[in-house]
């Protein structure tokens, strides 16, 4: 598995450093999140894509089918498009691990902190950093 040994990432105060078996854990939940991804991905797409094909789909819906048909296309789409960020958010995760970039801050170059990485291991931003962006 490529990038198992990365550098640790930064802690804040108080936190007890990365060991090589949480960076590992970390990267493994990373990388099915990845593969999930595409292979959802993959289904959704070749599912909207047969819809879109279907030359007789909708032929004699009355306006009531034709609507819910149109938002069930737009639903459908909207996932699409929250897997495809996901996914992009996952494999930057794991591009910071390999470059040794991972943990740190993308704002204030501090440290986001172990504990947050741990729970969402896909943020590049610290806490106050992101708090600051929602505030904005």
């Amino acid at each position: 598995m490529k990038g198992t040994e990365t550098t640790r990432p930064p802690v804040r105060p108080g936190e007890e450093p990365w060991t090589t078996q949480e960076i590992t854990e970390v990267r493994r939940h990373l990388e099915d999140e990845i593969a999930a991804g595409r292979e959802e991905l993959r289904q959704g797409e070749e599912q909207l894509a047969a819809r879109l094909d279907d030359p007789v789909e909708g032929a004699g819906d009355d306006p009531t089918d034709t609507g819910a048909k149109a938002f069930q296309r737009e639903h459908d789409l909207a996932l699409l498009y929250n897997t495809r960020d996901l996914l992009a958010k996952s494999e930057k995760a794991i591009e910071r691990m390999d470059t040794g970039t991972y943990g740190v801050c993308e704002s204030c170059g501090g440290a986001i902190g172990k504990a947050r990485l741990q729970a969402f291991p896909r943020v590049t931003l610290c806490v106050t950093c992101k708090q600051r962006e929602e505030r904005r």
